[in-house]
């Protein structure tokens, strides 16, 4: 009697960890592994230091951090917390920005993409700003690679001085995870 119950709690006990396991492993096989996702960056944007020579150009290095919102409501770049850093230069013909960004999401995953202001996609006329590029990611986005054209918007001006700015970002990410 006593191997009977002792077989019928480690089957229990075996049954509660797959019915535990198995729900998070089923979320993670049903992520999608490609697509193109709408979505909106709400920045803030911090000049950390700047180089300037009057009449000749300006040279600024910029802290941006904010969050996103996926514009159709899906889970994907929706909700993940922003930080980037950039550089924007201003000399003669030269106006640009450039930089690199991390988004995180709840569970602590990343994303990593490049962007460069010269970079538009002309085929999306209304994401006239730039480009971002991922890289790669942590976690659930190991694999991923993908394009991101993206528009800026100035919001209003910000209380207070420090040169703050705020600017919506929306993008039209095209991106695809291989490898999982």
């Amino acid at each position: 009697m006593k191997t009977i119950t002792m077989t019928f709690a480690k089957t229990a006990l075996l049954s509660g960890v797959l019915m535990a396991v198995v729900p998070g492993i089923a979320i993670a096989d049903s992520m999608e592994k490609k697509g193109t996702t709408p979505y909106v960056t709400h920045f803030i944007f911090r000049p950390v230091q700047s180089l300037e020579v009057a009449g000749l150009g300006t040279a600024t290095l910029l802290e941006a951090v904010g969050t996103t919102q996926n514009m159709k409501g899906e889970k994907m770049l929706d909700k993940m917390s922003a930080r980037c850093t950039a550089l924007s230069v201003d000399s003669g013909p030269k106006k640009y920005i450039d930089g690199a960004c991390i988004l995180a999401d709840a569970d602590g995953d990343k994303i990593f993409s490049t962007f460069d202001t010269r970079d538009v996609d002309k085929s999306q006329p209304a994401m006239n700003c730039g480009t971002h590029i991922i890289t790669g990611g942590t976690g659930k986005y190991v694999g991923i690679t993908g394009s991101e054209p993206f528009a800026c918007n100035a919001m209003p001006a910000l209380a207070g001085d420090g040169g703050y700015t705020a600017l919506d970002i929306p993008h039209n990410t095209t991106w695809e995870i291989k490898g999982q």
